[in-house]
């Protein structure tokens, strides 16, 4: 199998159903040798199940490609570690990291308790920087030793993260967070060769399902625009080395839609040259905010 990622390794975490299966069948499809990561769990991080990444590792092998299935616990320090090592022992190197993995715990903020919240950033948070940083210990020793590296960090982060989503208050502080990790290691990591670029995908999974029902429902007889297959040509790009020039990046993808992020930008200043007054701030603060370009709405308003 040979194309756009002949002969690159690509670890991809929550890759057994949903998204990551997705983006596994496709790198594989375009010649890349696959870590299938996935430990098994329920959509709100319960219980193990190994046979998901196995089934996506026994499709891939079925078309001819490479893979092997890996069911370490990404926020594990130590095991972000060994699924890193999974990669370069069964194939000499990884060039690529998919961050996909994630759980979600719904619920408004005033019935939410400190355990969801820990659960949901140790996940999306905490599974980010492990996986990552054990791959940027990977990549700068090669860049140490001379050697040319081509290295991919492709997080997922969410317009819930992007925007806001009512009842996701730990989901969405999550998701924002790691738009931000990707901007930063967007501006340190490149020196060695590697990029930074995040994923802000609307399609069809266990997440989405539940939560926009209506949205999320197949379309019969037509473009099947949340279809999780959508998302996976442009993740495969990101991963090739023709986007080498692109980093800091943050993907907002829906059906055959790619829409860049525009970003935080200064917005309506003013300057009254001397320290304020608090009776004069209300008058100075709504005026900003009349000049202000409109927000996009939080998710659910």
């Amino acid at each position: 199998m040979t194309g756009i990622c002949n002969g690159r390794v690509v670890v991809i975490t929550g890759a057994g159903r949903g998204l990551g299966r997705e983006y596994a069948l496709a790198f594989a499809a375009e010649g890349a040798r696959v870590v299938v990561n996935d430990i098994g769990t329920s959509l709100d991080g319960e219980g193990t199940d190994a046979s998901p990444a196995q089934q996506v590792v026994d499709e891939i092998h079925a078309a001819g490609g490479q893979a092997i299935a890996n069911g370490e616990d990404v926020a594990d320090w130590d095991g972000a570690g060994r699924l890193v090592a999974a990669g370069i022992d069964a194939f000499g190197q990884v060039d690529i990291v998919v961050n996909n993995a994630g759980i979600v715990r719904d619920r408004m903020f005033v019935s939410a308790t400190v355990e969801e919240w820990d659960a949901t950033m140790h996940v999306h948070l905490r599974g980010h920087f492990c996986v990552a940083r054990h791959a940027v210990n990977h990549w700068r020793a090669r860049h140490k030793a001379g050697e040319q590296v081509d290295g991919r960090i492709i997080n997922t982060t969410s317009g819930a993260g992007l925007q806001g989503s009512i009842a996701q208050a730990a989901y969405s502080t999550a998701k924002g967070g790691i738009a931000a990790l990707t901007l930063v290691q967007a501006v340190e990591l490149g020196r060695y060769g590697i990029t930074a670029n995040a994923l802000a995908p609307s399609a069809r999974t266990r997440m989405t399902e539940q939560a926009f029902a209506d949205k999320m429902a197949v379309t019969e007889g037509s473009f099947d625009v949340q279809h999780p297959a959508n998302i996976a040509p442009v993740v495969v790009w990101l991963g090739s080395s023709e986007s080498a020039d692109v980093t800091g990046c943050i993907f907002e993808l829906e059906g055959g839609r790619i829409t860049i992020e525009d970003g935080w930008h200064l917005g309506a200043t003013t300057d009254a040259g001397k320290r304020w007054k608090p009776d004069d701030v209300g008058e100075a603060v709504h005026k900003l905010i009349a000049e202000q370009r409109p927000a996009r709405p939080v998710w659910g308003t």
